[in-house]
């Protein structure tokens, strides 16, 4: 869709890339001051009239504000890299193999593709092969759905052997919201490294990352958090697994200067002494034009009141896209379903609506024409995400509306190319 800047149009896809705050520009802007006039010096000298910290700090403030949206202590939080990067130096400190005892990862099939590619390279990285060493969970009976059971039934099958659990908080084709404490606890008992990728969790749904005693986990900041397209990443790590021990066994990690003591960071010397906790992770400087835009989002997520008020605002405008969509005329419910689980606390924001066969292209086309903006999961799945932050009960009326005209065009069009084949 091409559209002009006054343009109105209803826009559901934050669980693909978040609207940007209004205060962005502002925030970037005064960035650019900073560069301008400090130069070098903005790494130690702040604006007086700019509530940016210094570059020096930025990321340690960023560590602040996205610690009680994942519900992390600050110190096992870190604002670097980008997901796929950060469940690399994950694995790379976490998973050690044993081909004769513990080497096998865990992950759903329909993982995210990134996160498939990552597992398949650590795992030949080791010199194994992911047909010995890779176990996808399938869904039972052919469904989108991977109840807490039948995960439980195949880590215990694989317990003695598995080395790391990787499950995304909440799947991104169906939008179904795992049971993140009891699957950690259940693996966990049983000897299993536990790793959540919460792209699709971070900032939809409250999470106590800490309390639930995951091991770690990473996340992106462009969908909910609204950082900006292509933004920094994030990476948890529980304060047991991060310690600076005395033995050196911190050493297994992939480390650069930026995880390195600060106090020692400048002194350009040889042997690394990693700051404790998240941030020992970090490898490179991070780039202060993410970290601002972040920032600037993370200053509406405090605004709003944080995770709690932004998800009871969630549950009601999902629940209402759900009833509306419920009043559609019953010769249409066959050709479409909600694959999302109907239960609040077993999804987020996102509604998967799958189209029956051929009806996908004209439905988003229709849409499209109605400045209603969703996104499609191929082959027949369109995804609907009102944001808490900035959409409204309205919106979804709306989108009700158009998909309502939507669906009903395709029909037809596809009632006339069954004519023409006949």
């Amino acid at each position: 869709m091409q559209a002009n800047a006054n343009d109105k149009a209803i826009y559901l896809v934050g669980n693909s890339l978040g609207l940007q705050p209004k205060r962005t520009a502002e925030r970037i802007q005064q960035y650019l001051v900073t560069w301008r006039t400090q130069g070098v010096q903005g790494h130690f000298k702040p604006l007086d009239d700019s509530p940016l910290p210094t570059w020096l700090d930025v990321d340690a403030r960023a560590a602040e504000m996205i610690a009680p949206i994942v519900g992390g202590k600050v110190s096992e939080v870190a604002v670097m890299q980008t997901l796929t990067a950060n469940l690399h130096f994950l694995m790379a400190a976490f998973y050690k193999p044993d081909i004769k005892g513990r080497h096998k990862i865990i992950l759903e099939s329909k993982a995210f593709p990134s996160d498939h590619y990552a597992v398949e390279t650590q795992i030949r990285h080791h010199g194994l092969q992911p047909e010995d060493s890779m176990i996808a969970l399938e869904p039972p009976n052919n469904e989108d759905i991977l109840p807490s059971d039948y995960i439980e039934s195949v880590i215990d099958k694989h317990a003695s052997t598995t080395a790391v659990l990787l499950l995304p908080g909440i799947q991104y084709y169906s939008g179904q919201l795992l049971d993140i404490p009891r699957l950690t606890a259940f693996a966990r008992e049983r000897g299993i490294f536990v790793i959540w990728d919460l792209a699709h969790a971070a900032g939809n749904v409250p999470l106590s990352l800490h309390d639930w005693n995951v091991d770690a986990a990473v996340w992106c900041t462009y969908k909910y958090i609204n950082g900006g397209p292509g933004c920094i990443g994030g990476l948890f790590v529980h304060e047991r697994h991060a310690q600076v021990e005395k033995d050196g066994a911190h050493n297994v990690r992939l480390a650069g200067w930026w995880g390195n003591d600060k106090k020692k960071r400048f002194e350009m010397r040889p042997g690394f002494v990693p700051v404790p906790g998240a941030a020992g992770f970090q490898l490179s400087n991070p780039s202060v034009l993410d970290i601002t835009s972040l920032c600037a989002s993370l200053e509406v997520f405090e605004l709003a009141g944080g995770m709690t008020p932004i998800r009871a605002k969630s549950i009601r405008l999902t629940a209402y896209l759900v009833s509306e969509l419920e009043k559609l005329p019953a010769d249409m419910s066959a050709y479409w379903q909600i694959i999302t689980p109907s239960e609040e606390e077993r999804r987020g924001a996102q509604l998967s609506l799958l189209l029956a066969d051929g009806l996908l292209d004209d439905v988003m086309a229709g849409l499209e024409r109605r400045s209603v903006l969703v996104d499609e999961r191929r082959p027949n799945v369109i995804r609907v995400a009102p944001a808490p932050l900035y959409n409204t009960f309205l919106d979804c009326w709306e989108f009700i509306g158009a998909f309502r005209a939507a669906l009903s065009e395709a029909l037809d069009i596809k009632w006339k190319r069954e004519q023409m084949d006949e």
